[in-house]
């Protein structure tokens, strides 16, 4: 799996990893405003010898090795932004083995792994087997970021992209189906006026109200898993006042495509129920993340990469990753017909909460797999 040279390699730098993640994690970085991060990782492959590093229009950090343009390639990334919105450094803190920040595993210690091992096959001036590798510190795979940073490398490299894997979350998983999702603002107008002098005239929550609850209201297929969700509202002026205006964020998903098109349906028949006169109903498309469209060649490659990873793992940490539905950046490339997987390098709890940790002493390990997972391409291991 991994030659003794690889091991004692990371039995003496794994600390760097350590040391690195501790700096790494504190930066902000939400979606949209990587800017930080980005800077960062740059200069930090650059100080390691890395050749050719850019940063595209999308704040992807790319590092093409030994990509000529005549090689089909292989991607691995991890994302650089974190779920939340702080644009100060991130609190962070260690106490019983584990290191405690907002987003420190998800998703910046897969991305230390990637980093490191992106050093380790530039400094030992590794030669790929039959193909390119593109690391790729990616932006916005997190919500609103609806993963412009894997559109982009998708968008630049298109079919010349083999495989596709993201390093994203803990172990003990490996995301085996894309789950698509559709994300809506939806914004309720009303004439409003006073709560007393005006009694009687549409009310925009209400009205929203309304609309919500026929959205709780749908039966969903029986077939794959298919969800829906209002995940914030907002509006209204006072106790007394007849309100003019409310909004909410709202998505359906589904790990099926006509699961998909059937909540699609459904939602816009209930947006357009509801528009009448001194209602208006006003829908905004913020997010859309496609499910997988992989003919039988595609998914026998992706079943044989799912294969491999879980043979690494368990080798590794002596658990077998268990396949799950998720959304990740490998939707993008798996709505292309692009063999994808997605699964974690380190372990730890808490993603998408300020309690969020990972275990120190996981990282080795972590960084064992992410190793194993790449220079299997390469011709010396």
């Amino acid at each position: 799996m991994l030659n003794e040279e690889v091991l004692q390699y990371i039995e003496k730098h794994w600390e760097e990893g350590y040391e690195l993640l501790l700096t790494l994690a504190q930066i902000p970085a939400p979606s949209h405003h990587e800017e930080k991060r980005v800077e960062f990782c740059k200069n930090w492959l650059e100080e390691m010898g890395a050749k050719g590093v850019y940063v595209d229009e999308a704040l992807n950090v790319v590092y093409p090795y030994q990509a000529e343009e005549d090689k089909p390639l292989v991607v691995f990334m991890a994302h650089t932004d974190v779920v939340f919105p702080d644009t100060t450094p991130l609190p962070l803190k260690e106490e019983d083995g584990k290191i405690c920040c907002p987003g420190v595993g998800d998703d910046t210690a897969n991305l230390v792994a990637l980093l490191l091992t992106a050093r380790y096959v530039t400094q030992k001036h590794l030669s790929v087997k039959d193909c390119g590798i593109l690391f790729v510190c990616n932006s916005c795979e997190e919500g609103m970021g609806n993963l412009k940073g894997s559109r982009k490398i998708c968008e630049t490299y298109g079919s010349r992209i083999r495989e596709f894997y993201s390093f994203d979350g803990t172990m003990g998983w490996l995301v085996n189906r894309a789950v698509g999702s559709a994300r809506y603002r939806v914004t309720v107008k009303t004439r409003g006026g006073h709560s007393y002098g005006c009694f009687g005239r549409e009310n925009a929550i209400g009205e929203l109200a309304s609309i919500i609850d026929d959205i709780y209201k749908i039966q969903v297929p029986k077939e794959g898993k298919t969800t829906y969700n209002v995940g914030t509202i907002e509006g209204g002026t006072s106790v007394n006042t007849i309100a003019q205006e409310a909004q909410m964020l709202c998505e359906y998903r589904s790990d099926r495509k006509d699961g998909l098109e059937y909540m699609e349906k459904k939602f816009n028949e209930i947006f357009e129920t509801h528009r009448k006169e001194y209602v208006d109903v006003k829908v905004e498309l913020v997010g859309l993340r496609p499910c997988e469209n992989l003919n039988e060649e595609q998914e026998k490659r992706r079943q044989d990469m799912i294969r491999i990873a879980q043979d690494i793992s368990e080798e590794l940490t002596g658990i077998r990753p268990d396949g799950i539905s998720g959304s990740t950046d490998c939707n993008i490339p798996l709505s292309m017909g692009i063999p994808s997987i997605c699964y974690g390098t380190v372990s730890g709890e808490g993603a998408h909460t300020r309690e969020e940790y990972v275990v120190k002493a996981s990282l080795k390990t972590g960084y064992q797999v992410a190793f194993a997972s790449v220079l299997r391409y390469f011709e010396r291991r």
